[in-house]
């Protein structure tokens, strides 16, 4: 069964999987960063001597920033299973995208795709990479010096959520039965306050309270 006909991504089970092995992950990263920061305490504390506390200071004062950065994974880890448990797979093939700045978005960006309108088939809205961490897989194969072997990996892309608010992206295991390298997109595009977008981009009641129930608050929705 194609990945697009199941009603939700969440009931597409190899994504269910994925996001399962992404927050393990996320758990294991936290696990060991804290583990590494006691680790070389003991050592320092049980086997050395104060004079070698100033070697030990930079890989403690780094394993502490890791385990702090690997806090941050958590929330978007929530989001990611918020999205595929509203939003169904579509496998786009030629997804434009780049790492230059798009004229369009306002605000950071570290990469981004360019996504067709549900509302306004006709036109194409950028989702971009609103963080810099772990995106530097995605990033080799967006680049425009990247090897063709690199740029085929994403030359079809899973993608769940609605470009006008926010997304999901994902690139196809060698066998193209399952997604991998989850990551979260956001809309960045500057309006007038959101309203004039949203009525631009056709957008209804129904697409808010998906979006709503995805876990964000699109702009220009005059509800609390």
């Amino acid at each position: 069964m194609d990945p697009a006909d199941y009603p939700t991504a969440w009931d597409h089970p190899p994504a269910r999987n994925a996001w399962m092995k992404h927050m393990a992950m996320n758990v294991v990263g936290l696990i060991g960063w804290i583990a590494a920061w006691f680790g070389l305490l003991a050592v320092l504390v049980v086997f050395l001597s104060p004079g070698f506390t100033f070697l030990f200071v930079p890989f403690l004062i780094y394993t502490f920033y890791r385990a702090f950065v690997q806090l941050f994974y958590f929330p978007w880890a929530v989001r990611m299973m918020r999205i595929l448990r509203e939003y169904p797979w579509q496998v786009l093939k030629g997804v434009p995208c780049g790492l230059t700045k798009h004229p369009e978005v306002l605000g950071r960006q570290y990469g981004w795709f360019e996504f067709p309108n549900p509302g306004r088939a006709e036109q194409r809205l950028p989702l971009v990479f609103p963080r810099h961490m772990r995106v530097g897989w995605w990033h080799r194969r967006m680049a425009p010096r990247a090897k063709p072997q690199l740029k085929a990996q994403i030359d079809v892309v899973w993608f769940a959520g609605d470009p006008r608010f926010i997304g999901l992206v994902a690139a196809p295991t060698s066998d193209g039965r399952a997604p991998r390298r989850l990551h979260v997109l956001q809309q960045q595009m500057g309006s007038d306050g959101g309203r004039r977008s949203l009525s631009d981009w056709g957008v209804t009641p129904e697409d808010i309270d998906r979006g709503r129930r995805a876990g964000i608050h699109p702009a220009g929705d005059p509800r609390p």
